[in-house]
């Protein structure tokens, strides 16, 4: 049964993807974002595809800093079963130095949305995607139980939008689920995001900056498989619950890149530069994905070499236009 979704940063890579597999099933989604639709080869949900009869997608450039009454007014008009928000000033090494920009949009434009959203009755859920980073660096795997220890302005900014939530989940009975995801990647993501970014470099003959070496250790999931376990978490979850999506595989981001060479045939020494590392940088956070596996059935169906292969056949079979977009982050205030 078709259902509706209302998807706050729809132009991000994992709300794009997210939108993608909501229409996949037919149902209703509007999406928002505070910059006009990127070009459409980062837009998974506009390319060429089937989809079911009642699938419909309508965008709205709202800025959640900026437009904070037409966006709760957009949701109030629409009446969704769930709104999902992907929206957040999301890069880590930038958010030093620009802190305060990080806490605007990412804690007080939160707020404000939340303040009003939290009136209407029809919300079945709300799915506030956040970020393992409010763990800081961790030994061994980390539960949704344990405490918060940001190390950047990035990740404390989460940590405290987090915070706010759960206050209105306690007092109000505000329905918020949390989401946490390890690296995500895979087709139409921005390319200045480690695997698509190497695999670029490597097609263009570019060097690639490896920060530290690469020694710290992450673990990488298909976006596909974070958007299925986003929507069992809207639809399945108790309020006031937070879950985990992760594999079992890690690897530090040198054994990945060295992965991504072998798969292309080429040699790591020829495509890299080692570099100094980022300020802030947490070593490793490995997450346990249990209680989305043992309580809404979750599972990652996609394997890392499988989804590199789908990045490389995305990039090369858009290269020509790959080459006209920026390669590196560009901030907006």
């Amino acid at each position: 049964m078709a259902e509706k979704f209302f998807v706050i940063g729809s132009n991000s890579f994992t709300g794009a993807s997210f939108v993608d597999f909501l229409l996949a099933r037919g149902d209703a989604v509007i999406g928002t974002s505070r910059s006009a639709e990127l070009h459409s080869v980062f837009l998974p949900y506009r390319w060429p595809t089937q989809r079911p009869a009642g699938a419909k997608f309508e965008f709205k450039q709202l800025d959640l800093n900026q437009h904070t009454n037409e966006l709760a007014a957009a949701i109030g008009d629409f009446q969704p079963d769930y709104v999902v928000n992907f929206a957040a000033q999301s890069m880590v090494a930038e958010s030093w130095l620009h802190p305060e920009q990080w806490y605007q949009t990412n804690v007080v434009a939160n707020v404000r949305l939340h303040e009003k959203i939290r009136h209407f009755g029809f919300l079945k859920k709300y799915v506030h995607v956040t970020t393992p980073e409010v763990y800081g660096s961790c030994s061994g795997n980390v539960t949704e139980s344990a405490p918060f220890n940001p190390s950047t302005p990035y990740a404390a900014s989460r940590a405290a939008c987090d915070l706010h939530l759960m206050t209105f989940f306690k007092n109000y009975k505000f329905p918020v689920v949390f989401t946490r995801a390890a690296n995500v990647y895979g087709p139409g993501q921005q390319l200045y995001r480690i695997i698509p970014r190497t695999v670029f470099f490597i097609k263009l003959g570019r060097k690639l900056q490896l920060h530290g070496g690469g020694r710290s250790v992450r673990s990488f999931i298909h976006a596909r498989d974070v958007a299925e376990g986003t929507l069992r978490v809207a639809r399945q979850a108790p309020p006031g619950e937070t879950y985990h999506f992760s594999t079992d595989l890690y690897l530090s981001i040198r054994e990945l890149v060295e992965r991504i060479c072998t798969r292309m045939g080429v040699s790591f020494a020829d495509v890299v530069e080692v570099v100094g590392d980022r300020p802030g940088k947490d070593a490793a956070y490995l997450l346990d994905s249990t209680k989305a596996r043992t309580t809404l059935g979750w599972k990652d169906a996609l394997s890392l070499d499988q989804g590199i292969d789908e990045t490389i056949a995305w990039i090369s079979g858009n290269l020509e236009e790959l080459k006209q977009q920026p390669a590196d982050y560009i901030h907006k205030p």
